[in-house]
């Protein structure tokens, strides 16, 4: 058993980084940085300090849907990559948190 980190990023679905969605940016650079695996959740409803619900409901149609970015990797390489997230997201909530990797077991050369 591993123990790595869990860097966990909050933002809206509008949020942008050089005309680019915000998730995309963070994925990409992520990814560019070498950092072991990233994920993002596209949420149905939710609310941030402002108290205002963003929902997929019919009825209240929302542009700004809760998104989720979800990067692991270990602690020194997610402490090295704070400074880019703090500097790209303006408007969010970032928490760290220890996770315990059970199981990994990621492709083979030859599988893919």
């Amino acid at each position: 058993m591993t123990t790595w980190k869990q860097l966990t990023i909050y933002i809206g679905e509008s949020d942008r980084w050089h005309n680019q969605p915000l998730h995309i940016a963070l994925i990409e650079t992520a990814r560019k940085r070498g950092l072991a695996g990233a994920t993002v959740t596209r949420a149905i409803e939710g609310y941030g300090k402002h108290s205002t619900i963003h929902t997929t409901h019919i009825l209240e149609l929302s542009s700004d849907l809760p998104i989720v970015v979800t990067i692991i990797d270990r602690e020194e390489a997610l402490n090295e990559f704070l400074p880019v997230v703090k500097d790209m997201v303006k408007d969010g909530l970032v928490t760290m948190q220890t996770v315990e990797i059970l199981h990994h077991a990621p492709k083979s050369e030859s599988d893919r």
